[in-house]
């Protein structure tokens, strides 16, 4: 089956990848041993530092972002040992079965889906619990439309001999993200969202006080194992995709050259054009606050009554673009707008539009254009 060429992908990842990435991609293979590729690897493994705002040792591994989440706990976590996993949507669940899969105790601090994480509670179980070795939190919930507060929860872990592992995989290159500043010990990315390149690189940055407990692990990994990744400085351990490496390196120099903060400020200024716009049309956001609202993401709630997936189908069969609907038990009960990586304020229009007209299409009383207007505006007064 043949993709559409022009479908757009206003998802939260995989996003848009620009022609002059795919073109570096296309470039003969050269061999992944030879000086000049070990050399180009360890160059963008130096650029992302930038781009998390660490000095901290930071290595590119083969994978999507998960990889990342499964080698900070399965370097980390002794089986028998206790993690607080804080539990705020499908992407904070999932380290938690990263943890109880390498045979750590996972204990739960769970908040409602779309909700703040009340950063008191999280030092309420850390008092409770002295014996806990690391804490697990995602930075930006895809699933919900939230970012959560990972400088103040940093605050807290800071003052324990815990390790503070960040999922940072949706918003990193879309949002402010400070590594060091924030003390996170493990922070873990992917390339397919705010990086917009194709899914197949993962990166991971380390801390001190993270080596020193890696040191004393045995690691349960033998492919993530990240000791192998430090002993190999000069390059990866194992094969590493060779096209994406090349991707990769066009798609910093575009964020370079857009600027870091230029290219955050860009997602904050779309993120709030697409909420004003969501509203325009009377439809209602998921995040319980507009101030916890995603920069890369919005999620809304489907309007009662209204089958979701005929208003995607719509969207996607008649105009080309595609959004994402709810995961787990919001299923039928979100949509939600990815605005990503190289999204444009054109491609949030065209996307307001295209859903406007798919609501009045099953059946949904709007004015056609208000959205849209709402969004234009917000964008001329930003």
């Amino acid at each position: 089956m043949e993709t559409n060429e022009r479908l757009l992908l206003m998802i939260p990842g995989p996003t848009i990848v620009d022609p002059k990435v795919l073109r570096a991609m296309s470039k003969p293979i050269m061999p992944h041993r030879e000086k000049e590729f070990s050399e180009m690897f360890l160059e963008q493994a130096e650029r992302m530092k930038q781009v998390f705002r660490t000095k901290n040792d930071l290595f590119l591994l083969a994978g999507s972002g998960t990889a990342a989440m499964d080698a900070a706990v399965s370097n980390t976590i002794k089986p028998g040992e206790k993690v607080l996993c804080i539990v705020s949507g499908k992407f904070s669940e999932r380290f938690t079965e990263i943890v109880k899969c390498y045979g750590g105790e996972a204990l739960e601090l769970n908040f409602e889906w779309g909700k703040e994480i009340d950063v008191n509670k999280v030092k309420e179980a850390l008092d409770e619990n002295n014996d806990i070795k690391a804490i697990t939190v995602v930075h930006n919930e895809t699933s919900t439309g939230v970012k959560n507060p990972i400088k103040e929860i940093g605050e807290i872990v800071k003052e324990t001999n815990a390790l503070l592992i960040v999922d940072t995989i949706s918003s990193l290159g879309g949002d402010n993200i400070n590594v060091d500043e924030w003390n996170i010990d493990l922070c873990a990315t992917g390339s397919q969202k705010c990086l917009a390149i194709p899914p197949g690189i993962a990166a991971i940055s380390i801390s001190e006080k993270a080596w020193n407990v890696i040191e004393k692990t045995n690691g349960y990994s033998y492919y993530l194992n990240l000791k192998k990744y430090k002993k190999h400085k000069h390059h990866a351990p194992y094969t590493q995709p060779v096209s994406m490496v090349y991707g990769l390196k066009v798609a910093l120099d575009m964020i370079f050259e857009e600027g870091l903060e230029n290219r955050i400020e860009r997602h904050r200024r779309l993120a709030k054009a697409t909420r004003e716009g969501v509203k325009g049309m009377g439809l209602k956001l998921f995040p319980e606050k507009e101030e916890i609202c995603s920069n890369t993401v919005t999620s809304l709630h489907v309007p009662e009554g209204m089958d979701d997936k005929k208003i995607r189908e719509i969207m996607k069969d008649k105009y080309n673009i595609v959004i994402a609907g709810g995961q787990a038990h919001l299923k039928g009960k979100i949509m939600r707008i990815g605005h990503m990586g190289n999204v444009s304020k054109r491609d949030i229009l065209c996307t307001l539009a295209a859903l406007e007209l798919a609501l009045k299409e099953v059946g949904f009383k709007i004015e056609l254009g208000n959205g849209v207007r709402k969004a234009q505006e917000t964008m001329d007064g930003e």
